[in-house]
Order: structure tokens, then sequence, then C-alpha cells
């Protein structure tokens, strides 16, 4: 059998050949994600400042996070940040039904986090820990550890939204590895996705401490 010519693997008119075209949206990827970690960034220096300013309603206010579903969920997504590297290489080693499915496993261990986050934001809600709201804490220190939830629910609130974006691009992803316009020959969609992916993984990776682990210290 004829090998199948992928159309996606010819260059657009805008560069010389398929390599070019691969390695200036590799390019344009890394730019992307830099600009991500400078915008986390300041999110963690405000983080580590108010810490150092309210470390004991810090403490306070972090023993109050749910350790068990936070742990739960860390575990969730360095299985994802596996299964999406796993599919990668099924799909180069010219194994797309393989691919399809990792990437699908992938999306689920995704939204399985998301699940379980707002199984998380529900008991805080219940507990009277969402500070815009009806925010109920020790007087010593409720003007510290209301600080330490406006954070809390920023920063992983902005990390959900962008968790439910890469579910949806590793969605589209497996949809083009079903349709096979991605392959062995062109898998760049698929590099820059894992790429997307495991950068929400490693921002996680510094929340769950910093969120679970250093606020719950005096």
């Amino acid at each position: 059998m004829a090998e199948e010519v992928m159309p996606q693997a010819a260059a657009a008119p805008q560069f010389h050949d398929a390599e070019q075209r691969r390695q200036s949206a590799e390019l344009g990827m890394w730019v992307f994600l830099a600009s991500e970690v400078m915008f986390f960034g300041v999110l963690f220096a405000a983080y580590g400042v108010s810490r150092f300013n309210f470390g004991e309603a810090f403490a306070a206010a972090g023993r109050h996070t749910d350790i068990v579903l936070g742990t739960l969920n860390t575990a969730l997504l360095l299985t994802s940040s596996y299964t999406i590297a796993a599919a990668l290489h099924a799909l180069c080693a010219n194994r797309p039904q393989a691919a399809r499915g990792l990437l699908l496993v992938t999306a689920g261990l995704g939204a399985a986090f998301l699940a379980v986050k707002g199984i998380e934001y529900r008991k805080e809600y219940v507990e009277g820990l969402v500070p815009w709201l009806d925010f109920r804490f020790d007087p010593g220190y409720v003007n510290g550890a209301a600080l330490f939830f406006y954070l809390y629910f920023a920063m992983t609130g902005i990390h959900a939204v962008h968790l439910a974006i890469g579910i949806v691009v590793v969605l589209v992803t497996a949809a083009r590895v079903h349709r096979r316009t991605l392959s062995a020959r062109y898998a760049a969609p698929l590099e820059m996705s894992a790429l997307y992916w495991h950068l929400v993984d490693v921002i996680w990776i510094f929340l769950y401490p910093c969120i679970y682990l250093i606020a719950r210290t005096g």
C-alpha cells in the first residue's frame, strides 16, 4: 500500500518546508508559555509577599484546605502528563488508535480534576470560606485569612480555566488523530498540545505545596 500523504505535512506558503513550519510553531508555543509563566509568576509573588506579612493567618487559613482532595488532584494531573506524553509517543510510532485513546484518557483525567476541584469549592462555600460571600473565620486572623482565600480562589480558578482550555485542545487533537489529519509524519499539533498540558501540570505542582503544605506551617 502506498504511504498516505498528510496534507498538513506540506509547508504553508509562508514557510520553506514542513520542518520550518514545525519549528515556527514550537517557537510560538514557547513564547506563549513564557508569557503564561510570567502571568502566574505575579500571582506567586503576591502569595509570597502576603505569606511573609500574614504568616500566622495564612497558616490558620491553610489548615482549612482539604489536603486529601488536593493530593488526589495532584495524582490525577501527574498521571495525565504521562498519558499525553504516551499519546505523542504512540502517534510517532504510527499507532494512531492508541494515541487517540490516550488523549481521551488525558481529557478524562483533566475533567476528573475539575470535578474534584468543584467538590472542594463547594465544601469551602459550605464552611463559609469564600471572602466575597459569607466569610466566617477567627476574628484574630480574619483579614489575613481572607487574603489567603482571595489568592487561593484566584490562583486555583485561573488554573482551572487553563485546564478547561487544555481539555478542549486535547479533545480537538484526538479528533484530528481519528480523522488521520495527524500522523507520525505530522505530529506538531500534538507536540504543542502536550507542551501546554505539561505547563498546566507544572503550575499545579507549584500551587499544591503553596496552598496545601507550606500554608499550614506557622
